[in-house]
Protein backbone atom coordinates (compact mmCIF):
# COMPACT_ATOMS: atom_id res chain seq x y z
CA UNK A 1 0.00 0.00 0.00
CA UNK A 2 1.34 3.43 -0.95
CA UNK A 3 0.65 6.25 1.47
CA UNK A 4 0.24 9.74 0.12
CA UNK A 5 0.37 13.10 1.79
CA UNK A 6 -2.88 14.46 3.15
CA UNK A 7 -4.40 17.16 0.94
CA UNK A 8 -5.95 19.05 3.87
CA UNK A 9 -4.38 20.23 7.14
CA UNK A 10 -5.38 20.39 10.79
CA UNK A 11 -7.22 23.68 11.32
CA UNK A 12 -8.49 23.84 7.73
CA UNK A 13 -12.22 24.40 7.21
CA UNK A 14 -13.74 22.03 4.66
CA UNK A 15 -17.13 21.09 3.21
CA UNK A 16 -18.47 17.68 2.28
CA UNK A 17 -18.63 17.22 -1.48
CA UNK A 18 -22.12 15.63 -1.38
CA UNK A 19 -23.80 16.24 1.98
CA UNK A 20 -24.62 19.70 3.39
CA UNK A 21 -22.13 20.02 6.22
CA UNK A 22 -18.84 21.72 6.92
CA UNK A 23 -16.25 21.47 9.64
CA UNK A 24 -12.73 22.00 10.85
CA UNK A 25 -10.13 19.24 10.70
CA UNK A 26 -8.72 18.25 14.09
CA UNK A 27 -6.98 14.98 13.20
CA UNK A 28 -5.94 12.97 10.14
CA UNK A 29 -5.54 9.23 9.61
CA UNK A 30 -3.26 8.31 6.66
CA UNK A 31 -5.72 5.53 5.73
CA UNK A 32 -9.10 4.35 6.99
CA UNK A 33 -8.92 3.66 10.75
CA UNK A 34 -12.55 3.19 11.80
CA UNK A 35 -14.48 -0.05 12.28
CA UNK A 36 -15.41 -2.40 9.49
CA UNK A 37 -19.05 -2.07 10.60
CA UNK A 38 -18.88 1.71 10.13
CA UNK A 39 -17.44 1.32 6.64
CA UNK A 40 -19.97 -1.35 5.60
CA UNK A 41 -22.86 0.84 6.82
CA UNK A 42 -22.06 3.29 4.02
CA UNK A 43 -24.12 2.49 0.91
CA UNK A 44 -21.85 0.66 -1.54
CA UNK A 45 -22.43 3.11 -4.40
CA UNK A 46 -20.98 5.97 -2.29
CA UNK A 47 -18.57 3.98 -0.08
CA UNK A 48 -15.09 5.58 -0.19
CA UNK A 49 -11.84 3.75 -0.79
CA UNK A 50 -9.98 2.87 2.41
CA UNK A 51 -6.52 3.65 0.98
CA UNK A 52 -6.67 7.42 1.35
CA UNK A 53 -6.46 9.93 4.19
CA UNK A 54 -9.51 10.17 6.45
CA UNK A 55 -10.23 13.30 8.47
CA UNK A 56 -11.78 13.85 11.89
CA UNK A 57 -13.93 16.99 11.77
CA UNK A 58 -15.74 19.14 14.27
CA UNK A 59 -18.69 19.28 11.92
CA UNK A 60 -21.91 21.26 11.68
CA UNK A 61 -24.96 21.40 9.49
CA UNK A 62 -28.07 23.58 9.64
CA UNK A 63 -29.48 21.59 12.57
CA UNK A 64 -26.62 20.47 14.82
CA UNK A 65 -22.93 20.12 15.62
CA UNK A 66 -21.15 16.76 15.79
CA UNK A 67 -17.90 14.89 15.07
CA UNK A 68 -17.56 13.41 11.57
CA UNK A 69 -15.09 11.00 9.97
CA UNK A 70 -14.73 11.76 6.26
CA UNK A 71 -12.60 10.45 3.39
CA UNK A 72 -10.39 12.87 1.49
CA UNK A 73 -12.29 12.18 -1.77
CA UNK A 74 -15.45 13.61 -0.18
CA UNK A 75 -13.99 16.92 1.02
CA UNK A 76 -13.46 20.28 -0.64
CA UNK A 77 -12.09 23.50 0.86
CA UNK A 78 -14.67 25.79 2.46
CA UNK A 79 -14.16 29.33 1.20
CA UNK A 80 -17.16 30.94 2.89
CA UNK A 81 -15.13 32.66 5.66
CA UNK A 82 -18.11 32.07 7.97
CA UNK A 83 -17.03 31.36 11.56
CA UNK A 84 -17.73 27.88 12.88
CA UNK A 85 -20.26 27.52 15.70
CA UNK A 86 -19.24 24.04 16.93
CA UNK A 87 -18.81 24.39 20.72
CA UNK A 88 -15.50 22.49 20.75
CA UNK A 89 -13.76 24.81 18.26
CA UNK A 90 -12.71 27.40 20.90
CA UNK A 91 -11.23 24.61 23.04
CA UNK A 92 -8.99 23.37 20.24
CA UNK A 93 -8.38 26.32 17.90
CA UNK A 94 -7.70 30.05 17.82
CA UNK A 95 -9.19 32.10 15.00
CA UNK A 96 -6.69 34.52 13.46
CA UNK A 97 -7.66 38.03 12.31
CA UNK A 98 -7.60 36.78 8.71
CA UNK A 99 -10.30 34.19 9.55
CA UNK A 100 -8.01 31.15 9.48
CA UNK A 101 -7.75 28.75 12.42
CA UNK A 102 -4.66 27.43 14.15
CA UNK A 103 -4.48 24.66 16.72
CA UNK A 104 -3.99 25.74 20.31
CA UNK A 105 -0.74 24.50 21.75
CA UNK A 106 -1.13 21.57 24.10
CA UNK A 107 1.09 21.54 27.19
CA UNK A 108 3.37 18.50 27.49
CA UNK A 109 2.69 16.13 30.39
Amino acid sequence: MTLRMAKFAIGQVVRHRVYPFRGIIFDVDPVFANTEEWWLAIPEHVRPRKEQPFYHLLAENAQTEYVAYVSEQNLVPDTSDEPLRHPMVPNMFVRAPDGSYRAKSVPAN
